[in-house]
């Protein structure tokens, strides 16, 4: 693992080949501040809902900043000013769109956060996703923060994506050290331009498998992994095994053997429900049960992305679930 110099002083750790942060990187983070200085403010609904309002009529086209960077709507050039055209296209972030530009990224709100992510739809092998599941990821973080932000001093997101689980426990907890791990190299760009953005240099975007090659023991580990069943295996939506729950049981295998005492994991993810039955907890039954370790499972939602249920692979699954973790060592 190599480290840089990256964007407000910020420590990065990079992939191999990566060239570290760019002029591009900083102009995103301007476009950012910018946005908040406007008052921009975009909440990230489910794809499905995103797609009825984009259908409705006359969202064809966008009107102000939210439709070009919450909604992903194509734009006219003379529809923004010369300085936000300048802003967009020294953060490369620009495509044509026949006549019009589309932003390839987007900027939703997190509290008080603003986070880029990838422009709808997501259908790019290395997408940063940004929605429903964030926000109830970001519930779990912030119940446990209430009680707990004074006991955590070294932090790790894993599979952080636009960083949004790192940067609250960073945010809550300015003296630790939070890692945000992932294997996209797009999400670590991100996550870094949201840490800047954020002005938290407490949070260290790193490329990493799982923890593979990152050091030392975690008072809090959390992570919102992909669950879903797809054929494309994109990495922001695949979660592998034979029901979508693969990558999550990684996770907590990996967990066990790297929480400090007194630790704990936070893991937000969704379970694929077949016969009445949930695979996901039965398979934690069977590898927790023995060990010497307190854990709490609760189910936040019982039915996410129903349209998925229409998919053949998930010919034998009755719903999906969103469900939470708590596992203290």
């Amino acid at each position: 693992m190599t480290t840089s110099e990256g964007l407000a002083g910020l420590p990065t750790f990079d992939a191999p080949g990566d060239k570290g942060p760019s002029n591009a990187d900083q102009a995103l983070v301007e476009l950012g501040r910018y946005l908040s200085s406007a008052g921009y403010q975009h909440v990230a609904i489910t794809p499905l809902s995103h797609a009825h309002n984009n259908q409705r009529s006359g969202n064809g086209t966008a009107r102000d900043l939210r439709d070009i960077f919450g909604w992903s709507r194509p734009f006219r050039r003379e529809m923004v000013t010369p300085f936000e055209f300048e802003l967009m296209q020294s953060a490369e972030i620009l495509t044509a769109h026949g006549e019009l530009w589309r932003s390839r990224v987007r900027w939703s709100t997190l509290g008080t956060l603003l986070c880029a992510h990838s422009a709808y739809p997501t259908d790019a092998a290395e997408a940063v996703f940004f929605g429903p599941d964030t926000y109830r990821f970001a519930q779990v973080i912030e119940r446990h923060l209430e009680r707990h932000a004074g006991t955590v001093r070294r932090a790790v997101d894993i599979g952080c994506g636009s960083g949004a689980g790192a940067l609250l426990i960073g945010q809550a907890c300015p003296a630790a050290e939070v890692v945000a791990l992932d294997i996209n190299r797009q999400a670590l760009r991100l996550t870094g331009v949201n840490a800047a953005l954020a002005g938290l240099e407490n949070v260290v975007p790193a490329y990493s498998n799982l923890l593979q090659d990152v050091e030392g023991d975690f008072d809090l580990i959390v992570a919102n992994p992909p669950y879903m069943l797809d054929p494309q295996q994109r990495a922001y939506r695949h979660g592998g095994g034979r029901l979508g729950a693969g990558l999550s049981l990684k996770i907590v295998d990996a967990a066990l053997n790297r929480l400090a005492p007194g630790g704990t994991l936070l893991l937000y993810t969704g379970v694929a429900m077949v016969n009445g039955r949930d695979p996901f907890l039965q398979a934690l039954q069977q590898r927790l049960s023995s060990l010497p370790c307190a854990w709490r499972y609760r189910e936040l939602d019982p039915d996410v992305f129903g349209e998925e249920l229409l998919k053949p692979v998930y010919s034998e699954v009755e719903r999906i679930a969103a469900v939470a973790l708590t596992l203290h060592a």
